[in-house]
């Protein structure tokens, strides 16, 4: 599952994506084959936090299951 983290706040990606003009027709992030395709990938700070990507429009995402 995506998330949007913002400070100390999950929130999830429909509330953020639905006005993004980089996603996709239904409203939610470009994610294809385990890659953010509107955004790049962060450099993780620790092995154990899940993998982070800086979207085109500037907010931070993780995956998290």
């Amino acid at each position: 599952m995506l998330v949007v983290l913002m400070e100390n706040q999950l929130l999830a990606t429909e509330q953020i994506c639905q006005s993004c003009l980089m996603a996709d027709q239904s409203g939610q992030p470009r994610w294809q084959q385990g890659k953010l395709r509107c955004g790049r990938a962060l450099r993780q700070a620790e092995a154990n936090q899940p993998v982070q990507y800086e979207c085109q429009m500037g907010f931070r995402i993780a995956q998290i299951d």
